[in-house]
């Protein structure tokens, strides 16, 4: 087009625009083109060759205009372009709006964009495509392709696949079917770029069957096309084997190349279905092609081998990548916990900046005994970078504290938080159940339940604080139990687990069972804390046969399940059964044994009256025996009074736990059951100077008053209930009706 009649008001309108000084950058030339070349900098703005055309009177037509929009950089200059072709005229021009559209898209001013598309008064399809590209939100997405379709504009392949790709975030897949409908009607159905599209958005949504379908469909596959089907299918977590099935025919009978997508897709693959020995494989696959050290490949590898323990591998791995990115280093952060810190120092020197991620493995990692050194750094490192304002950092900070056993840290974290999801109510929650602050976790149980919906973690954590604290109503855990069942959280193992333990504890065991029917999928933590509620109590016969149905329903035990099963051997007496079920944990299930399981052992063997079996099993432990296995001996000796053996095991005792006052008052009644007064009364003494006292032994009785939360808590020669006088009366009736009652049935025999 020729700018005659508007030359002159365009000129002006250039003329305005500052353009760059060539010659405050001319020491720079030398180092950058030879002295014959011409400057650079004196055509590199986007103008100046809009402005030389003006000033030299030539033709400048609409390809100029959108030529300088696309090398234009920042908002200012394609707003003076913008206003240039306002008063040129060339804003009647199609492409040249589009291509003020696609500017203002991509310079982050989308409302500009789109008050520029709605007065166009002719729009084209590349009009409306273009604002398509600039939605953020699918949803936003979806409503303009519909008002597209309304308008009576023909669809081609890019405005199906950019719609495609921005409704990711959106689950509807009959939006996706409608746009693979529209395809095949428009005639572009079988489009390469089409059905790869199709392929993604379908393995989003997880309906593999129609990605496959598109797959099949297809005229011709390329590498992409392989790629988005293997992809989609590893990254939904259940289709590992497909995806390895795909690959493997991919590169052996396609005889593709993979490249760092497929390696990265199908090495997650064979994590997902623990085909170790197939990912190591494509390891070596990944070195002969020389993708080894690509960053997503290099990733996925430290994580498979994280997954299986290969600690030292997945190192390697970190150290041989050329380039590491946020993910990279997080992950490094989560295998060496024990250097989280120095490898975060390091990963910030290298001028990776942490996300979220980064700072909730981080607070993970802390440990008790650095808790000054690294949870207080970490989360000042947190303040001042802002991440404490997520909500996930919060609660993984709190979570951190709370596990150091500092709740007012965590209580302070907790009120300084804007927005608290139930996930932070439960991170509180279950904080000071494990603290022991159980008071403290009901009150913010009864606060949590006001302010959001629980969930079944709420409930473990709540049931687990009753079951702890021991001294609060059975019936406050059967009201939690009631709104359990209203919310149909019954069939959840966590809840049911807790459920299950707190009943048995409580001595309601059929109560525990009803709580194990609910389960729907009956898993390890289910039949583990059913057997261990018959083993508290001495049921030998039931937690054999529950033992028998666990492992029928193809369920592996655990450390805890054997626990459970040999506290029911000792109890019932059963040595040769609990010796053959040790033996089963260690050589069938290759569990490495607790010192618990040692103690049960020695336990078992000993009030079997086999102490001196039970001694040399004692010294055959690894590392030297536990405590519990030492308390266990001396248990055993009181009972068979075997003084020279309960000598041996409470120095033993002593020397490991020295203020602990059970060894001494055992060894003390040993010495007093055979008549060693002295040797009863020296040992009373030793304790005495060594500052060493005996724990007060409580028990707690339901007096059933309603305004109160806790049973009534006594001891020995008690005298702080109010009503003292008349318990003692009556225990002192209860006791002369005893003897009564003894008499009687001696003088009828």
């Amino acid at each position: 087009m020729l700018l005659r009649p508007y030359g002159h008001r365009a000129l002006q309108c250039c003329n305005r625009v500052p353009l760059p000084a060539v010659e405050s950058h001319s020491p720079l030339i030398p180092t950058l083109l030879p002295t014959s070349s011409p400057c650079p900098l004196a055509i590199s703005h986007p103008l100046l060759p809009i402005h030389a055309a003006l000033r030299s009177g030539g033709i400048l037509d609409s390809s100029a205009v959108t030529r300088a929009l696309k090398s234009s950089v920042d908002v200012f200059t394609g707003e003076q372009i913008h206003s240039f072709s306002i008063s040129s005229g060339l804003k009647s021009f199609v492409a040249v709006s589009n291509s003020l559209i696609s500017f203002y898209c991509k310079s982050g001013s989308f409302s500009s964009a789109v008050k520029l598309f709605d007065d166009m008064p002719d729009r084209d399809v590349i009009s409306w495509n273009t604002i398509l590209c600039g939605f953020a939100s699918g949803h936003d997405a979806l409503c303009f392709t519909q008002r597209m379709r309304r308008a009576g504009v023909p669809s081609d392949p890019v405005t199906v696949t950019t719609a495609l790709s921005i409704s990711g975030d959106l689950q509807d897949i009959d939006f996706v079917r409608q746009l693979h409908s529209i395809a095949f009607k428009s005639g572009y159905g079988y489009d390469e770029f089409v059905c790869n599209a199709l392929i993604t958005a379908y393995s989003r949504r997880a309906c593999f069957s129609d990605a496959k379908f598109v797959f099949d469909e297809m005229p011709v596959t390329t590498l992409v096309s392989w790629n988005a089907l293997i992809s989609g299918l590893s990254q939904e977590g259940y289709f590992g084997l497909e995806a390895i099935k795909l690959f493997v025919r991919m590169v052996s009978v396609e005889g593709l190349i993979p490249d760092h997508i497929s390696l990265a897709s199908a090495i997650t693959a064979c994590a997902q279905e623990s085909n170790f020995c197939l990912g190591r494989q494509i390891h070596g696959s990944a070195t002969k092609i020389g993708l080894v050290t690509h960053i997503s490949v290099s990733n996925v590898l430290m994580s498979m081998y994280y997954k299986y323990d290969d600690v030292d591998c997945a190192t390697k791995v970190f150290f041989d990548m050329e380039d590491r990115n946020v993910i990279s280093w997080t992950t490094m952060i989560c295998i060496d916990s024990s250097s989280a810190v120095s490898l975060f120092n390091s990963m910030r020197m290298d001028g990776i900046q942490p996300n979220d991620v980064t700072f909730v493995v981080l607070a993970n990692s802390v440990s008790p005994k650095n808790f000054i050194q690294e949870g207080e750094m970490i989360h000042g490192v947190c303040f001042k970078t802002r991440f404490s304002t997520e909500v996930t950092v919060s609660n993984t900070l709190i979570t951190m504290y709370a596990k150091l056993s500092y709740m007012e840290g965590a209580r302070k974290i907790f009120e300084e938080m804007e927005n608290k999801e139930i996930v932070t109510w439960n991170s509180l929650v279950s904080g000071y159940a494990q603290n022991g602050l159980c008071d403290e976790a009901l009150r913010m149980f009864s606060s949590a339940i006001m302010h959001c919906k629980p969930n079944h973690y709420t409930f473990a954590s709540v049931i687990s604080a009753i079951t702890s604290a021991q001294t609060i109503y059975l019936t406050y855990g059967q009201r939690c139990h009631c709104s359990i069942l209203k919310l149909g959280l019954n069939t959840n193992e966590h809840v049911a687990g807790t459920l299950i333990d707190m009943y048995a504890k409580r001595g309601s065991i059929d109560e525990s069972l009803m709580a194990f029917g609910e389960t729907v999928n009956r898993s390890l933590i289910s039949w583990t804390a059913i057997i261990s509620a018959y083993a508290k109590h001495g049921s030998f016969e039931i937690v054999m046969k529950l033992f028998e149905e666990m492992l029928s329903s193809y369920v592996r035990p655990d450390h805890i399940t054997f626990l459970a099963i040999l506290t029911a051997c000792c109890c019932s007496g059963m040595v040769t059964v609990g010796q053959k079920i040790f033996y089963m944990m260690v050589i069938e299930y290759k569990l490495q044994p607790w010192p618990e399981h040692y103690g049960c052992i020695v336990d078992m063997l000993g009030k079997a009256g086999k102490l001196v079996e039970a001694e040399e099993f004692l010294e055959k432990i690894p590392n030297g025996p536990g405590i519990s296995a030492l308390q266990s001996l001396l248990g055993a000796c009181r009972l068979h009074g075997d003084m020279e053996m309960g000598k041996r095991a409470a120095g033993a005792l002593m020397e490991k736990e020295p203020l602990e006052s059970g060894p001494y008052v055992l060894m003390s009644n040993i010495y007093a059951d055979a008549g060693e007064w002295e040797n009863a009364a020296r040992v009373r003494k030793r304790m005495r100077n060594r500052g060493v006292k005996k724990e007060v032994a409580f028990s707690w009785v339901d007096v059933r008053m309603a305004d109160l939360l806790h049973m009534h808590k006594f001891s020995s020669d008690d005298n702080t209930h109010p009503l003292s006088e008349q318990i003692y009366g009556v225990a002192e009736s209860l006791g002369m009706e005893m003897k009564l009652m003894e008499e009687e049935a001696l003088l009828a025999a």
